[in-house]
């Protein structure tokens, strides 16, 4: 049965535990039916009291319940006098218990101020000395604090447990989206390097197939090459250098027909630093092989006011001053990364033509 249609054993044990004042009206009690009304008082509170323990929130069940509590609590105490006042504490507890938690827990608050004016009322109504009715009062409003403090400090806990899943769903959210942009970018440069030496295998098989055979085994090493860096990268393990990943970018220029002029004057960056524009730099060509018809590609490393700068540009078909295009799934994940590191990627037409990505990255 699902959690909050009935109480848990452990919650009736907990609340029947704090039962003992009923010993007084017990041990007052003048025959088998008060016995047996008062056993039926202690066992209904102990299963309201429990049940709103154990639900997060208010019924029509907790209402009627609750109401049942008040009814028999305050009918007792009329009909067998003072010593059966005590039963009152027993309602401003039980109704604590069940409203202290819920969405609206004011209405705790008016469960007290109730039972404190009925046990008043009451206490007058059958001859209740004044010190009888004030211990019964001052126990009633301490029980009722300690119940609600505790009834808030499970609400607290059970919101906490909701934020940590909630915190929990969006880091595997987070981990889901990183791995499927380093998939993307790994992917897509390395499909991009095989699709355009197959082109070139095809177009030399027949006049020059000695040629062909060695790019036929590029091709082979490629592959090869990018098998191992899947399952680095879903090992998590994957450590891709800028130096590394340049001379990959020019080889795979050269290899599209691209001439490919590669500059770097900045220092050795740090490890973040440069597996992050190695993303870059293998995104960006992998761009400009695809898209740009370029025929030159100029990359730059360079240190300006404290930041890396890459900056790979094209002399493709983009028309000088057109509208820079929506960057597409590759560009957008770059430009998280980088804004999370504190950088910025900048992509623009170029004033005499093609295209110039720019990633500034402080250092």
């Amino acid at each position: 049965m699902r959690r909050g249609n009935r109480p848990t054993i452990g919650g009736m044990i907990w609340v029947a535990v704090w039962t003992f004042p009923l010993v007084d009206p017990l041990a007052n009690a003048t025959g088998p039916a008060a016995v047996a009304a008062l056993v039926a008082f202690e066992l209904l509170y102990v299963f309201t009291a429990a049940l709103g323990f154990d639900s997060p929130g208010v019924t029509r069940r907790h209402h009627v319940l609750f109401g049942l509590v008040a009814a028999l609590g305050a009918g007792l105490a009329l009909a067998y006098g003072s010593h059966w006042i005590v039963l009152l504490l027993f309602v401003s507890v039980c109704g604590v218990a069940v409203y202290a938690g819920g969405e609206r827990p004011v209405g705790a608050v008016w469960v007290l101020a109730g039972a404190l004016g009925a046990q008043i009322g009451i206490g007058l109504a059958v001859g209740a000395g004044w010190w009888q009715t004030g211990s019964v009062i001052v126990g009633t409003i301490l029980s009722s604090l300690l119940v609600g403090a505790v009834r808030q400090m499970m609400r607290l806990v059970r919101e906490l447990q909701h934020t940590r899943e909630a915190l929990a769903e969006a880091a595997v959210a987070e981990e889901r989206l990183r791995f499927s942009r380093d998939l993307h970018d790994l992917l897509g440069h390395t499909l991009s390097v095989i699709v355009v030496k197959a082109e070139v295998v095809r177009r030399i098989a027949e006049r020059d197939p000695a040629a062909a055979a060695a790019q036929a085994a590029d091709i082979e090493q490629v592959g090869r090459r990018a098998l191992v860096e899947i399952r680095e990268a879903v090992t998590g393990y994957r450590e891709t250098g800028l130096t590394a990943e340049l001379a990959r970018a020019k080889g795979a220029l050269t290899a599209a027909g691209i001439a490919a002029e590669v500059l770097r004057t900045a220092d050795p960056l740090p490890d973040a630093a440069d597996r992050l524009l190695a993303w870059v730099a293998r995104e960006a060509v992998t761009n400009v092989i695809r898209h740009s018809g370029a025929g030159r590609c100029d990359i730059s490393v360079t240190m300006t006011d404290g930041a890396a700068v890459l900056r790979v540009s094209d002399d493709g078909d983009f028309a000088p001053h057109a509208p820079a295009p929506e960057p597409g799934n590759g560009l957008r994940g770059l430009g998280e990364r980088l804004r999370g590191a504190g950088g910025a990627l900048e992509t623009a037409p170029r004033p005499e033509g093609g295209f110039m990505l720019t990633a500034r990255l402080p250092l």
